[in-house]
């Protein structure tokens, strides 16, 4: 199993906890772990000399929206850099144009997956992830209003993020696409409750 995650799961002790259950990590590196950051981009900047990087690019069109996405990858800090289970970095560029508008956005990451697993595979595992932080941000934020919420006192919201977990995880669990449409769907159905109670009390009760 590969665990993908931002630069908040950027930890030593994390991913020394995932090579010791047997899998493998692809993180997101910010300033939160500053001496790992530089050596990152001290490799894209200035390559040690005769690097080769592994490659990859893809490019998607969503309506007046175009998207390009590149990976480069390197060992280069496999034998230097004393992070746990550290085999590549990544420098990744994703460039969007709108409307004549273009934004670039860089990032750098860090895993553990070896040289098998080429830049092309690293850029789908990267967008992957930015597909799920997208797709849950988007639901928590419009869908369950939870920018919104005026909850903020003791420990109410980390109760109601619990509760929304859980209502999403069972729309998901029930087939749901549209978490929005599953949420109407269910309030207008006289049994639309019970039909949630009893998917609790099945696979996670």
């Amino acid at each position: 199993m590969v665990v993908t995650g931002d630069a908040l799961y950027t930890q030593r002790n994390l991913c020394e906890q995932i090579i010791a259950q047997g899998g493998d990590y692809l993180f997101i590196v910010k300033l939160n772990q500053p001496t790992l950051y530089q050596d990152i981009v001290l490799v894209f900047d200035d390559p040690p000399q005769g690097e080769v990087f592994s490659f990859a690019q893809q490019a998607d069109r969503h309506g007046d929206r175009h998207e390009l996405r590149r990976l480069w990858a390197s060992g280069a800090l496999r034998e230097y850099s004393a992070w746990p289970g550290i085999q590549q970095v990544c420098k990744v560029e994703r460039q969007v144009e709108r409307k004549g508008e273009k934004k670039l956005d860089v990032r750098y990451a860090v895993t553990s997956l070896g040289s098998k697993a080429d830049a092309s595979r690293l850029l789908r595992l990267i967008r992957g992830h930015w597909s799920i932080e997208n797709k849950l941000h988007w639901v928590r934020d419009v869908t369950f209003g939870e920018d919104a919420s005026q909850v903020r006192k003791n420990s109410v919201p980390e109760v109601m993020a619990g509760i929304r977990n859980v209502v999403l995880a069972l729309l998901r669990r029930g087939g749901a696409k549209n978490i929005a449409a599953a949420l109407r769907q269910n309030g207008w159905q006289q049994n639309g409750r019970t039909t949630l109670s009893t998917m609790l009390s099945g696979p996670f009760g």
